[in-house]
């Protein structure tokens, strides 16, 4: 009979595998604990839309801004030393914020600092985190460590962290801060003791970063699968962002829930997530992976709309359920396709210009709700992401068909 470690983390993913899925876990505590803290820290400084979009635009700028050049770092310095160390300078900018917290000094420009960092940080920490996996599993596995991945992450850092985050918020405003630091830095611990092989680069080459830029963004360019998955997140990221940077908001005025019923919302769709996981390998078994893509992006366009309706918190809650499954169905594809498909020394840099599509949109959308929301209410942005999403649709439909299946092999170069 198997143990429940070797269930979780089965023995020939390698013991590697475990200190990274550890780690990942770990993390994604703080992480849930800040999914629902932060924004009720932004909401208790202002009641204005646009500045409270304006938190989701500062936190969601760093990987437009900077997602390039992570790729390039990823590619070429210690992916493990790198995740450590940009971990340990999160931590500090987590205390820091803590500090201002416990001294009656914390206010919206000390928030919209903070964010914009820690945004920075996560660049590099999240972008090199993704290309670690495909160095310690071999590609048969990566949809079940994938899968082992995600599952930790729904239910930590989507189920479990944001209800006891905004409750421990509701306790005292520090708490889920100060659980954030000390996850953090655990952690950076488990990471340091994964084993990782050379990823491609030897230590006499020498080459300008624009040359890996391009390298990067030409190899994406000409890849189907992964060129389309990048404009789609990116298109429809810009209706996304618009939504869901004024959630908070609407949550508390058009819902009425308070601050532990805003978190129990995120929980909601990490239901739906845990459930979509699971029933992953099923429905790939019966559906095409894009007709998989175009029902999520109806589905997706349909939330917005029933959002945009209702006023009744368990009809959202129900929503939110349906819209987590395709989320995460769609999220464990997308990351599964680009792992097989790309080489391992050009990881960091592919990965870097999809984080470039997400985040771009995310903040346009955030930028567009914000206004939107000012001028027309909490709801605004909603009737927004519906419309945007559904012209996206038509538009994107026909794209769809590149995506390839997750057997597909690496492409040389």
């Amino acid at each position: 009979m198997r143990s429940l470690d070797d269930t979780i983390a089965p023995r020939r993913l390698g013991t590697s595998f475990r200190w990274l899925l550890g780690a990942t876990w770990v993390s994604n505590i703080g992480d849930g604990f800040a999914i629902a803290a932060g924004p009720l820290l932004v909401a208790s400084q202002t009641h204005d839309p646009l500045l409270v979009a304006l938190a989701a635009f500062v936190q969601w700028t760093p990987p437009f801004l900077f997602g390039l050049w992570a790729g390039v770092l990823s590619d070429r310095m210690d992916r493990k030393v790198l995740v450590i160390t940009v971990d340990l300078m999160r931590a500090v900018v987590v205390l820091v914020l803590v500090g201002t917290i416990v001294t009656d000094a914390v206010s919206i420009p000390v928030v919209l600092v903070a964010l914009f960092l820690l945004g920075t940080a996560e660049v590099f920490v999240d972008n090199t985190a993704a290309t670690l996996l495909p160095m310690i599993v071999h590609r048969d596995d990566l949809a079940i460590a994938n899968a082992r991945v995600q599952v930790g992450f729904i239910t930590i850092n989507q189920l479990v962290g944001p209800p006891i985050g905004a409750a421990l918020f509701a306790a005292g405003t520090a708490y889920p801060f100060i659980g954030q630091v000390a996850v953090i830095v655990l952690s950076a611990m488990l990471t340091s003791r994964i084993v990782l092989p050379p990823h491609g680069r030897t230590a006499d080459e020498k080459r300008p970063v624009r040359h890996d830029i391009v390298e990067g963004v030409r190899w994406t360019l000409h890849h189907a699968a992964v060129r389309t998955l990048v404009l789609t997140i990116f298109i429809f990221n810009i209706t996304f962002g618009a939504a869901w940077s004024v959630l908070v908001l609407y949550a508390l005025r058009r819902l009425g829930l308070g601050e532990v019923g805003f978190g129990l919302l995120t929980t909601c769709g990490a239901a739906g997530g845990l459930a979509g996981t699971l029933a992953y390998g099923w429905i790939t078994r019966h559906v095409t992976l894009g007709n998989l893509m175009r029902i999520g992006l109806v589905i997706e366009t349909l939330t917005h709309l029933a959002l945009a309706l209702t006023t009744v918190p368990w009809v959202a809650m129900a929503i939110f359920f349906v819209f987590g499954a395709h989320a995460f169905v769609w999220g464990t594809t997308s990351i599964t396709v680009r792992q097989r498909a790309v080489p391992s020394r050009l990881q960091g840099r592919v990965g870097s210009v999809n984080l470039i599509g997400t985040y771009g949109g995310l903040v346009i959308g955030s930028g567009v709700g914000g206004l939107v929301a000012r001028q027309w209410g909490v709801t605004g942005p909603f009737w927004f992401a519906f419309a945007g999403s559904a012209l996206f649709v038509v538009l994107i439909w026909g794209q769809l068909r590149h995506i390839a299946h997750t057997d597909e092999a690496p492409v040389a170069g």
